[in-house]
């Protein structure tokens, strides 16, 4: 494994198309990790906001349609301020509470 400076797992890491990946330390991996599963989690509800503004906008006066489109929306969104309140909480208890180091 060859050392990367611009890698954050230093010289122990797995090099792929999306980057390197660091592998020397479960804090550092936890680190990258967590950036990446936002931004997945944050693409798939933005598509599927997409998705019920489209079944809202298609539904032609059909109430079942109107209906499944909002029930995407609505659940699109909650899916979305769950993960962000659960990660403020991790955050809240993890860090500022309990001061587990590795996490600031």
């Amino acid at each position: 494994m060859a050392v990367d400076p611009f890698c954050p797992g230093g010289d122990t890491h797995i090099d792929t198309a999306i980057g390197c990946i660091p592998i020397s330390d479960g804090n550092v991996f936890v680190e990258w990790l967590f950036p990446r599963l936002l931004g997945v989690m944050g693409g798939i509800a933005f598509l599927l906001m997409i998705y019920g503004g489209f079944l809202v906008i298609t539904s032609g006066g059909n109430q079942e349609k109107l209906q499944a489109g909002q029930e995407t929306i609505t659940s699109a969104i909650a899916g979305l301020v769950f993960t962000i309140f659960s990660l403020f909480i991790l955050e809240l208890i993890g860090i500022e509470i309990l001061h587990i180091p590795g996490l600031q």
